[in-house]
């Protein structure tokens, strides 16, 4: 692939990746916000239950355009990279630290709208920026960061079996229909990936979100782990499971959908 040609491709995937992640929160924030509720060491009720499930859509907003599009920008790029540097490597591997480098990008946007918007959805504020005002004045900008590394420890092993599994889905079908899916076809492929890998990586997703949630010392995804399992058990680490598989498979149809579609427009569109 020539300059121009992976130029195209990255700046392709950025767009792509900004509409992908604006379209997925906007259409499912509701069911992340019951996820957050049901984690919450408050309980589910009195982080508010059913009420205002839209709260903290204004932060996930602001965030999730540049998020996803750093993901994918750096996924696309990476992904191309290695294949060039090491044209013999397997392409899960490939795909695993394509991925694993594009987490690494997003997360420094993603975990301070993460931090703001879980707040707001455990019911602590009413606004973004009371929120963003409040955590700065505790907690100093590094309150923004709050889990950043326990996000990482989800987000890299969430992306090491979504990713290989939803480029293997696309490249099986692909040889089946002998053709490239369509966007709707690598949507599929994208929701069944996305749902395995929410399952397997639900206790980290547990321990992300009491650490944002605390206003304690900082501790490690490990620690949490350990002592959500002895003090609540084993159970707990799996809350929000259900609404997390379903949010991430609907999610994930919704999301490598738009992706598709919007890197298959615009790849016609940009010289």
């Amino acid at each position: 692939m020539s300059t121009a040609e992976r130029r195209k491709e990255f700046t392709s995937s950025l767009l792509a990746g900004s509409v992908a992640g604006l379209s997925v929160d906007l259409a499912l924030f509701p069911i992340d916000t019951l996820k957050t509720r049901l984690q919450s060491a408050d309980g589910f009720w009195k982080s508010g239950g059913f009420r205002g499930v839209y709260t903290g859509v204004s932060a996930a907003a602001a965030g999730s355009m540049p998020g996803a599009a750093l993901f994918f920008g750096t996924y696309t790029l990476a992904k191309g990279e290695l294949h060039q540097l090491s044209p013999s490597t397997p392409d899960p591997v490939i795909h695993m630290t394509a991925a694993s480098m594009g987490e690494v990008a997003a997360c420094i946007v993603r975990v301070p709208t993460e931090i703001v918007k879980q707040r707001m959805q455990a019911g602590r504020y009413a606004s973004a920026p009371i929120a963003i005002r409040d955590i700065v004045s505790v907690s100093g900008v590094r309150g923004l960061f709050r889990g950043y590394m326990s996000t990482l420890a989800r987000e890299i092993p969430f992306a090491l079996i979504q990713f290989p599994l939803y480029e293997n889905f696309k490249l099986r079908y692909s040889r089946i229909v002998e053709r490239p899916p369509d966007p709707w076809e690598s949507a599929l492929s994208g929701s069944v990936a996305g749902a395995i890998a929410a399952a397997i990586t639900t206790p980290l997703d547990v321990a992300k979100t009491r650490i944002m949630l605390s206003t304690e010392p900082s501790m490690n995804a490990v620690t949490m782990l350990r002592k959500i399992h002895a003090e609540e058990g084993a159970g707990k680490l799996f809350a929000g499971i259900v609404p997390r598989v379903f949010w991430i498979s609907v999610g994930g149809f919704v999301f490598f959908g738009s992706f598709e579609a919007a890197n298959k427009a615009l790849h016609r569109l940009l010289v």
